[in-house]
């Protein structure tokens, strides 16, 4: 008869799990954002890569006529245009992503490595695209703000004043605010001290604060310590009030379509062989740029406070 004293022995779940699966997700990537202004804004397409806007000279006013009088000559007039028009032309993003044939060949599944490694290295090209949108040198947001459109905060931290402010430089149609999330709270806070809280409306299926019914739209892209504004002291930041849509006379963005290996508009993926290292190699690629159409398409808000920026890193 056995001793009921003695210990009752059972499988560990150390052990047990030698013969169970595991449950996996794919590659989750914390630098991946939802990127509403390559959203929002609208896109045109280029035949060869390049856009050529062109203007009224110096805002010609077209002399015209208005009298009930027979006997009145009428005015002879034209519109002049710009002889040297601004042409943008595609900017490209490209990286190539090396996979070894043995990682694809031995370690995919459940997981496909190749399209995991192709789905990461794509989300950080379109990351670095609305980036190349807002700061870029040449053809970027803030650096296309015309002077007469940048204008200064009151106090710091951005107010109703501030963003009322910037509906007055871009008032046909505007569009959105486009704003750093530090901003945006910042400007929350100043609303709720005022007892005017903003109210809230909701776009691909995400609430947005917003201010005179235009939405506050948030990008990380919108640099905070000075990166975005090299007079900026630390703490401080831009926000834009842009009017989007070529038929407003707005902001747009530019792509090329029908690449090679097109898998969005404007970004291709092409396979480019195995080299003698069984390494296999993709060419990913993004053409881009943005036209700001008409002077008061776009406005900014320069040095807008936040705060202390390293208590939030």
């Amino acid at each position: 008869m056995a001793d009921e004293s003695q210990t009752q022995h059972s499988l560990g779940d150390r052990s047990a799990r030698v013969l169970a699966n595991t449950t996996k997700t794919p590659p989750q990537y914390d630098l991946i954002t939802p990127r509403w202004l390559v959203r929002l804004l609208d896109w045109k397409p280029l035949e060869s890569g390049t856009l050529r806007v062109n203007r009224v000279k110096d805002n010609t006013s077209v002399d015209v006529l208005c009298g009930q009088k027979d006997e009145q000559p009428l005015p002879e007039t034209f519109v002049d245009y710009e002889e040297k028009p601004r042409e943008y032309t595609l900017s490209a993003i490209s990286t190539v992503l090396d996979v070894h044939t043995r990682v694809s060949d031995l370690f995919s599944s459940p997981h496909d490595q190749i399209k995991e490694q192709l789905r990461l290295t794509i989300e950080s090209v379109k990351e670095r695209q609305e980036n190349e949108l807002i700061n870029n040198d040449d053809y970027g947001l803030l650096k296309n703000v015309p002077k007469g459109q940048r204008i200064q905060t009151r106090k710091g931290a951005p107010t109703p004043d501030d963003l009322d402010e910037l509906i007055s430089k871009v008032w046909k149609e505007p569009s959105f605010f486009l704003a750093h999330p530090l901003a945006v709270a910042a400007f929350g806070r100043e609303c709720t001290r005022r007892g005017v809280p903003p109210a809230t409306v909701s776009l691909f299926g995400s609430q947005f604060l917003t201010w005179r019914g235009l939405p506050i739209i948030p990008t990380n892209k919108l640099l905070v310590g000075g990166e975005s504004s090299p007079k900026a002291p630390g703490g401080t930041t831009n926000i834009l009030l842009l009017r989007v849509g070529e038929k407003k006379q707005g902001v747009i963005g530019l792509y090329q379509p029908g690449l090679p290996g097109e898998q969005t508009p404007g970004l291709s993926v092409r396979f480019m062989g195995i080299n003698r290292s069984a390494i296999g190699s993709y060419l990913i690629s993004l053409y881009c740029s943005a036209a700001v159409l008409t002077n008061d398409a776009i406005a900014v808000l320069e040095n807008v406070d936040v705060g202390n920026y390293y208590d939030y890193k």
